[in-house]
Order: C-alpha cells, then sequence, then structure tokens
C-alpha cells in the first residue's frame, strides 16, 4: 500500500499536502461569554413560535409535562456532550464524536442527521420570522419566499464578513431577544390567571370561553405528542461544540458555555409557556397562532404598541437564525473538510477565514427545503408548514442525540484514558436518560399521522445521504483533525506515513 492512500473500516483515506489544511483554517475569537449567548441564541426563536402549536396537541398541562422532561434530557444531552466536546475539542462536534467512538459509517451517519438539523432549524427560524414581519408590516403570506430570500441574503452578508463581526452581532441580537422575553414575562404578571385562560382547552380540543378545563385535555397521549415541540424550545443548543476551532479555550469553556445555556433556555422556555397560556389570549387561541408573541403584546398593549414590540421580537428570531446558519455552514465545513462532503466546499476565504462556500451551500439548501414545503402544501396553510418543518428538525435532532449519546457511552468504553478536562457529572445515567427520551419521540413521530410525513420525508432524505456515502465519497475520505485523532486512538500531529504505520498494527486494518 502506498503511502499516498490509506484504508480503515471500509473507508479509503486519500493523501493531502500542507496546502489543504492551509486553504481550511479558522480564526479563534470566541470566549465563555460568546460562547454562552450563541447557545442562547441559536435556540430562542423556540420561544418566540413553534412550541404553541403543541398546545393543539397536549394542552397546557401536557406541554408542561413534556417541557419538563424534555429540558432534563437536555441537561442530560449537554452533559454528556460537554465531556466529550473537552476532550475532542474540533470543530466537527457530533461528527467528530461519533467518528472517534462509532467508526467512519457512526461519524458520518449522525453528521449527516445533524446536518439535516441545522439546514432545517435556521430554514425554520426564517420561515416564521417571515410570518412575523408580513403581520407586522401588512404584506400578504403569499410574499414569504421574498422574505426568505432577503433573509438569507443579509445573513450572509454579514457572515462571509469575518467571525468578529459574525459573533458580535449574535451576541448583541441574543442579548436584545433575552430582554424582550423578560419585558414581556414582567407585563404579563397582571393578566394571569391560569384558571381561566391557561385550561379553556375542552377534552378533546374544544374552547372553554369561561376556562376551568382539564390540564390534560388529550390525557398522557398529550404529554408524547407535545415532546417534539417541548424539544423545538432546547433544539439546537448542542451546536455549539462546532464552533471548538474559533473558540480561545474550548477544553474549559465549551462545557461551562453549554450548561449555562441549557439552564437559561429551561428557564425561558417554562416562563414563555406560562405567561403566555395564562394571559387573555389563551391557550386554545394560542395553539393556532403563526406570530404568537404578536398576539400576545396585542392583548395586553393594544394594537399599535404591539406591533412596534413584535419587530423587536423579529430579533429572537434573527438571534437563531444567524446561529443555526452558523452551525450549519460548520457542519457542512467539518463534514466537508474529511471528504464526507466534496472538499471544495470546505474551501475558507484567504482574508477573513470564513467558510463561505459551506455557509452559501446549506442556505441553498434550506431555500430549496422551504421552496418544496411550501408548494406542497404550505402555500395554504400556514400553521401546517409550521408544524411540519418542526417535525421534521425534531425528528432529525432525535437521531443526532441517540447517535451522540451512543457515542458518549462508547467513548468511555473505548477510551477510558484520554484527557477528559470536563467530566458529565451525570455520568451513563445521563445518555441513558436522552436515548429513552429519544426513542419515545422518535417512535411517536413516526405513529401519529398528524407528523409521520414529516418523519418519512427526513428518513427519505438521510438515506439518500447515506447510499452518496457508501457509493461514493466512502472512498474519498482525508485526514482531517477529526479523521486523525480517530484513527490514531487519540494521537495528534501524525502524518499520513506514520498513520499508516499505526493502522497496519490494528485489528481492523483493511
Amino acid at each position: 500500500m502506498g503511502a499516498d492512500k490509506i484504508s480503515q473500516g471500509g473507508v479509503n483515506y486519500k493523501a493531502v499536502d500542507a496546502s489543504y489544511f492551509e486553504r481550511r483554517q479558522l480564526r479563534r475569537h470566541a470566549g465563555v461569554f460568546t460562547l454562552w449567548m450563541m447557545g442562547v441564541g441559536a435556540v430562542i426563536a423556540g420561544d418566540y413560535s413553534g412550541w404553541n402549536i403543541g398546545l393543539a396537541d397536549g394542552g397546557f398541562g401536557g406541554l408542561l409535562i413534556s417541557l419538563l422532561v424534555v429540558g432534563f434530557m437536555y441537561v442530560c444531552l449537554c452533559a454528556s456532550i460537554g465531556e466529550m466536546s473537552a476532550a475532542l475539542p474540533h470543530t466537527g462536534g457530533a461528527y467528530s464524536f461519533a467518528r472517534t467512538a462509532l467508526g467512519p459509517w457512526g461519524g458520518y451517519t449522525t453528521g449527516l442527521a445533524e446536518n439535516i438539523e441545522f439546514v432545517l432549524a435556521p430554514g425554520g427560524n426564517m420561515f416564521f420570522m417571515s410570518a412575523y414581519l408580513a403581520s407586522i408590516t401588512g404584506t400578504s403570506m403569499d410574499w414569504l419566499p421574498v422574505w426568505w430570500i432577503g433573509g438569507y441574503a443579509v445573513m450572509l452578508l454579514l457572515s462571509t464578513r469575518g467571525i468578529e463581526l459574525t459573533m458580535r452581532v449574535l451576541v448583541w441580537v441574543t442579548v436584545a431577544a433575552i430582554l424582550v422575553l423578560v419585558f414581556f414575562f414582567v407585563i404579563s404578571i397582571p393578566q394571569v390567571d391560569v384558571a381561566k385562560n391557561a385550561l379553556n382547552i375542552a377534552e378533546g380540543g374544544g374552547l372553554l370561553p369561561e376556562g376551568n378545563g382539564p390540564w390534560l385535555p388529550f390525557g398522557m397521549t398529550g404529554i408524547l405528542a407535545t415532546l417534539p415541540f417541548a424539544v423545538y424550545m432546547f433544539l439546537a443548543v448542542e451546536q455549539l461544540p462546532l464552533a471548538s476551532e474559533e473558540a480561545k479555550n474550548p477544553t474549559r469553556d465549551m462545557p461551562r458555555a453549554l450548561l449555562l445555556s441549557v439552564v437559561a433556555l429551561f428557564f425561558l422556555a417554562v416562563g414563555m409557556l406560562f405567561f403566555s397560556a395564562s394571559i387573555s389570549t389563551g391557550a386554545h387561541a394560542l395553539s393556532s397562532a403563526s406570530d404568537l408573541l404578536l398576539d400576545n403584546f396585542k392583548a395586553l398593549l393594544g394594537e399599535g404598541w404591539a406591533k412596534v414590540l413584535a419587530l423587536t421580537a423579529v430579533l429572537g428570531l434573527g438571534a437563531s437564525f444567524f446561529a443555526g446558519s452558523f452551525a450549519c455552514g460548520r457542519n457542512i465545513y467539518s463534514l466537508s473538510r474529511a471528504g464526507y462532503f466534496p472538499t471544495t466546499v470546505s474551501v475558507t476565504n484567504p482574508k477573513t477565514q470564513t467558510p463561505d462556500r459551506a455557509l452559501v451551500t446549506g442556505s441553498g439548501l434550506a431555500l430549496i427545503a422551504l421552496l418544496v414545503i411550501w408548494f406542497l402544501g404550505g402555500k395554504n396553510d400556514i400553521a401546517f408548514m409550521g408544524g411540519f418543518l418542526v417535525s421534521m428538525i425534531g425528528f432529525a435532532g432525535m437521531i443526532s442525540y441517540l447517535l451522540q449519546s451512543i457515542s458518549f457511552i462508547r467513548l468511555r468504553q473505548r477510551y477510558p484514558s484520554i484527557k477528559r478536562p470536563f467530566v458529565s457529572p451525570l455520568g451513563n445515567f445521563g445518555a441513558y436518560v436522552t436515548i429513552v427520551v429519544c426513542l419515545v419521540t422518535l417512535g411517536y413521530l413516526f405513529v401519529n399521522p398528524l407528523y409521520q410525513w414529516a418523519a418519512i420525508t427526513v428518513m427519505v432524505w438521510y438515506l439518500v445521504g447515506l447510499a452518496y456515502f457508501a457509493f461514493y465519497r466512502r472512498h474519498r475520505l482525508v485526514l482531517s483533525p477529526e479523521e486523525e485523532f480517530a484513527v490514531t486512538g487519540g494521537e495528534h500531529g501524525q502524518s499520513i506515513e506514520a498513520v499508516e504505520s499505526d493502522l497496519a498494527t490494528q485489528p481492523n486494518h483493511a
């Protein structure tokens, strides 16, 4: 076997010279506060839209219970990811963890699931943001695709200017989005009436004008049905490790930022559910709102001030849109740099060192997905399109979480001696909790006729991606930092000749 090519585990690596990685460099910039705001910003759009659709399936009590369950699951997940991100501080994130623990097939299947999630998540944020903007400006919902194209154009213009500007915008927009939610909580207090407003959904879903309905109008089934919508209030916080190679001290700051983010998101999510459902808008009307914060501000302050404040609410959606697009670009960049996607996509801008090609690729895929769903039925039913997107994002996310939790357990078994600057206080128990919740959520998405087509759509996308790897890309991989760490058992900086020699001594050498 020549030094220009090595094989392992059914995949082939080609040799590259130093210039390959010189054209794919990222710049370190983020500290713990920036990472924390990135984590919150990636998700905060879930407080502004999408989650409320779950009220139609589980009522206030069902959604509250699922929110508590899902919140604990995310604490478990982030503790596991925090340990892995400190031990493997690469920009590959979930793909990197699974590649080391489960081999190249495990790495790609995990990275692909995360890729689908991160292509769709900012697309979903853009969809909900466009609905807000259409309501505020009085433009027709038929023009939503124009908002999408304009939004992606602005994001690309800012994101390709450099990591410093991107993260500065993310931090300040996220801080503003948090302050908008806190302001909403405070002004809602005088109007809170849980019995009358939050419990105004009757058994089976009808309206109770005077409230005092059941906590679980759909029974225990309602709790299961609302799991995907509770997930939407946390989904994408796990994207933080994708910024590892742009963090100043990833081994120290990444676990802290992950756990700080999930705790902040939990309190914001509970507050948003409680105050939104408990004011005069009511849970029943809220369950079908496409711009729920606008409706809430109208109930509290009247039409005029509501539109002004709802315009600031777009900041929350914008924060998640920018953070999600950032994550999508870094996910595509890392998979491309390792050869799982075409390697030309991972070339970075020589001046700003931003992965411009990856950002453009992710944006193009998201716009295509939005337009396909729009013309297949979303144009005639905005609520359907919102629910369909949330379900697709949640399904892809659950696959990613499931595989990351398995990777966490396997990584501890296979590499007990690698340096772990942070150790999950929940250990394997936390990973098993995540696995159980993910399996329940995935199962329900498949059996519920309202969501199963979203799940099937994701699975078709997933299978096409796996076929692409099986028949083509697995023979064209590159020893990127993630791959080199995996094939050398945690040893860094080896040349391809040294890696070839190392692999020759391993039982699974092909």
